[in-house]
């Protein structure tokens, strides 16, 4: 059974940084595309960013040129690193993880990321 970990959350003021990592375990297998979502209170979860196993990226475009999603598939993790953060990012951050070959899907627990002054 896939499981997906993240860890990185936290507090930070208006134009602080933070990043987050989300490790697969139970698998050697990297997933075909993996990504981040997010979910604020009172809103249906959104895309953030994905990233292909080939490094293909896409971004949400209120993160675009802020937040760069990244992997390396020897350790199986993923990352978003998010700067220049603002109160409107604050949301649960998911970790989300699509396999073709057994077109399966996972996500993580989740993330809390708070930005506020």
């Amino acid at each position: 059974q896939v499981q997906l970990v993240e860890s990185g959350g936290g507090s930070v003021q208006p134009g602080g940084s933070l990043r987050l990592s989300c490790a697969a375990s139970g698998t050697r297998v990297s997933p075909n595309v993996a990504g981040w979502y997010r979910q604020a209170p009172g809103k249906q979860r959104e895309l953030v960013a994905t990233i292909t196993r080939g490094g293909s990226t896409n971004y949400e475009d209120s993160v675009k040129g802020r937040f760069t999603i990244s992997r390396d598939n020897a350790k199986n993790t993923v990352y978003l690193q998010m700067n220049s953060l603002q109160p409107e990012d604050t949301a649960v951050y998911y970790c989300n993880a699509r396999f073709f070959y057994s077109s399966s899907e996972y996500w993580g627990q989740g993330t809390q990321v708070t930005v506020s002054s």
